[in-house]
């Protein structure tokens, strides 16, 4: 195990080039080689240290990307597996973090400790550096910030032996760093919106053609309720890409009888309303494209034929955290303050935001204009 630390680990990681600088080389530029070298720079990235896609296939990946909640859903998958297989290792990579980068790349639901990230990441480092020939003659010598923890999370992953992986897409999908696994158990979308437009497209059925490329053959691409040009380019990509089904699922009607579970952590989770483990009423739609994805994945891999919502389901919902979600603080020094959290980014996710913070028993219905 390396002698280096979890500080020069993240030293040396925070001096490669962002994803945000990324995004914003290509948006000066108008080029489009952020697409057109993406997945083949990818591809020699993970070479390098010494994997080949295929490798891949044994995380059993659950790959999520969409506009909105993509990050929620990826939450509770991950809980719903949990639970429902107590025994198996499940592995979860998202982004962005909120407090520390191994909150990116978690094992059964616990962010990867600092001397695992710091042993792992030079681990990825070293090989990086010692097998430095490119093809490409214009690819640097390292990855990108983004691209570089997804090397790490598939190493960490390969060398702990998930027996499932949720995998939740960075931008886009179609040129994403992740979507090199080539085949997925299964794949969804959630909300599609307008985001990233400079990248991804102006239009609703641009952004759904990147969403879409992370469907694959002969893996089940499942949907939730989109605008009807947006669906319509999903369901297109699904049959070009020739995915196994595709399904647009209702919302799950269960839903509503699932109160939150209680409990505190270090700060006091001040929310009661009838949605399951993250507060929202547009929560339901990422907790039922969830449930659709974990009873697709369970079915592939196990004998699971259960009617209904299982106890194990409504459980892991209800235990479902997602720091910056909807999240409602009190102050732990200031008892009269309460903060109201969540990392809304879109027109439809103010929206919803709105919406929760103006629902029973959270914001406004309080009448105290001063918080």
């Amino acid at each position: 195990m390396s002698m280096r630390s979890y500080k020069d680990a993240v030293e040396h990681l925070n001096s490669l080039q962002s994803n945000a600088a990324a995004l914003e080389v290509a948006r000066a530029s108008g080029s489009n080689r952020l697409s057109e070298f993406a997945i083949p720079e990818m591809l020699e990235y993970l070479g390098r240290i010494g994997y080949t896609p295929k490798d891949l296939n044994a995380l059993n990946v659950i790959h999520i990307t969409g506009t909105k909640g993509k990050g929620s859903t990826s939450a509770f998958t991950d809980s719903i597996l949990c639970h429902t297989l107590p025994n198996s290792k499940i592995g979860l990579y998202t982004s962005p973090h909120l407090v520390a980068v191994r909150e990116r790349i978690r094992i059964n639901g616990t962010p990867i400790s600092e001397e695992q990230f710091a042993a792992y990441f030079f681990e990825v480092w070293d090989r990086l550096v010692a097998n430095d020939v490119r093809r490409f003659p214009q690819t640097s010598l390292m990855p990108g910030y983004f691209r570089f923890v997804t090397l790490l999370a598939f190493h960490v992953f390969l060398s702990l032996k998930v027996d499932a992986t949720v995998l939740e897409v960075g931008v886009g999908g179609t040129y994403d760093s992740t979507n090199i696994v080539p085949n997925p158990i299964v794949t969804g979308v959630t909300a599609l919106g307008i985001d990233h437009v400079t990248v991804l497209g102006r239009t609703l059925e641009d952004i759904a053609w990147q969403k879409g490329g992370i469907f694959k053959e002969g893996a089940p691409a499942i949907t939730v309720n989109q605008p009807p040009e947006g669906l319509r380019v999903l369901e297109e990509r699904a049959k070009e890409l020739k995915a196994s089904s595709f399904t647009v699922i209702p919302l799950e009607s269960n839903l509503s009888n699932i109160e939150l579970g209680g409990g505190s952590e270090e700060v006091v989770l001040s929310v009661a309303h009838p949605f399951p483990g993250l507060a929202g009423a547009h929560q339901v739609q990422n907790a039922s494209l969830a449930i659709a994805l974990a009873r697709s994945f369970l079915s592939s891999q196990i004998s699971f034929t259960e009617d209904g919502l299982p106890e194990t389901f409504v459980v892991a919902l209800q235990k479902t955290k997602w720091p910056g979600r909807c999240q409602t603080v009190v102050d732990p020094k200031r008892k009269n303050v309460t903060w109201y959290l969540d990392g809304a980014h879109t027109v439809e996710s103010l929206e919803c935001c709105i919406q929760w913070f103006a629902s029973p028993l959270v914001g406004l219905s309080q009448g105290e204009p001063e918080k």
